[in-house]
């Protein structure tokens, strides 16, 4: 076994190289940029969103408050007459990249901690640089990928968003399989 304090520097180094890749994927690759497109009457729906005073939140509609509510034929015919979707609103204002980006580091070392800990659980000292990559580059793609597929299940996310953060989730991983593999300790 190795533990968490011996793992400083892989948790660290991997951390900073997810930042790196991040702020590359979405800055000059561009494959996010059709995970989204606009709804049609923009302007329209914010003017009705901000006369009902729509405060940050998730919504769904139509929405239901029990299972038996769902199987009414009201319910069924609100359903069939849509839309049907779910709706997360956020706060007004001008977007704090800084702060998300600030987030987003911290998010980024506490799944290289996750990876840190079941490997160092799984793995010794001295360990082949392959158990270790493939150890902590799977724990890195379950901690950032997986929970994608549920939301794609149940809360309809494209396919298309949901493969293209998956694909950032495949090289999140191999980057800190590489650094933990590179910087295990002997």
């Amino acid at each position: 076994m190795v533990g968490l304090v011996a793992l400083w520097m892989p948790i660290i180094v991997s951390a900073m190289f997810v930042f790196i890749a991040l702020a590359i994927i979405h800055s000059l690759l561009g494959w996010h940029k059709g995970d989204m497109t606009n709804v049609p009457g923009e302007a329209k729906l914010m003017d009705t969103l901000r006369d009902l005073n729509v405060q940050p939140g998730d919504y769904r509609f139509p929405y239901s408050n029990s299972v038996d509510e769902m199987k009414t034929p009201e319910f069924a015919e609100k359903m069939k007459q849509g839309p049907v979707g779910i709706m997360s609103v956020l706060p007004s204002g001008d977007i704090n990249m800084g702060k998300l980006l600030g987030q987003w580091f911290v998010y980024s070392l506490f799944i290289a901690v996750l990876a840190a800990y079941v490997t160092g659980r799984t793995r010794g000292p001295g360990a082949p640089y392959l158990e270790v990559f493939r150890v902590s580059g799977a724990v890195t793609f379950c901690c950032y990928a997986v929970a994608h597929w549920q939301n794609w299940i149940w809360w309809g996310k494209s396919t298309r968003f949901t493969i293209t953060h998956s694909l950032d989730g495949i090289i999140y991983a191999l980057i800190t399989g590489a650094t933990f593999g590179w910087l295990w300790p002997h």
